[in-house]
């Protein structure tokens, strides 16, 4: 998917079975090859290839690698909760530009955005702290440290 704003709207892509069923081989091995998944599902090594190509074009799916930052030397993670005041494209705009930042969300509630940061350490923490604070309309943070990553899943795109 490309860098930016996701947009959480119902897709008019429509993923039948042998789709979903990609999907799911990928979310288990993304280095699979498009024969074996074609043997699992029952296609061809083409057929899995072009709709692997046409998910990807859609924006529906994307094929990266997933780390554990733990194990690359960033042993600081946490989600920052901010409250804004006015428009709030601008501020998520901002957040999401800080290389420590990977997710960034407009939410409803007690908080207007959240933002996952992954940092080497609370000195790192501190330094994000500090720019997102900066923000202008950035009127309040409250940062939840991580302690234990207990459980993290990709599995959800097919349900």
């Amino acid at each position: 998917m490309p860098e930016g704003r996701l947009q959480l709207t119902k897709s008019d892509l429509h993923l039948d079975q042998k789709s979903k069923r990609i999907i799911e081989e990928l979310q288990h091995d993304g280095r699979r090859t498009y024969s074996e998944i074609g043997r699992a599902v029952g296609l061809s090594e083409a057929a899995v290839r072009q709709r692997v190509a046409k998910l990807m074009e859609a924006g529906a799916m994307q094929i990266v690698a997933v780390t554990n930052p733990l194990q690359l030397g960033f042993g600081r993670q946490a989600m920052i909760g901010l409250k804004a005041t006015g428009e709030l494209t601008p501020v998520a705009d901002a957040v999401a530009d800080i290389p420590q930042v990977d997710y960034v969300v407009v939410t409803a509630g007690t908080f207007d955005i959240l933002a996952e940061v992954v940092c080497a350490d609370d000195d790192e923490l501190l330094a994000v702290l500090n720019s997102i604070r900066q923000i202008p309309h950035v009127r309040e943070t409250e940062t939840m440290t991580y302690l234990t990553l207990w459980n993290q899943k990709y599995n959800w795109g097919t349900r």
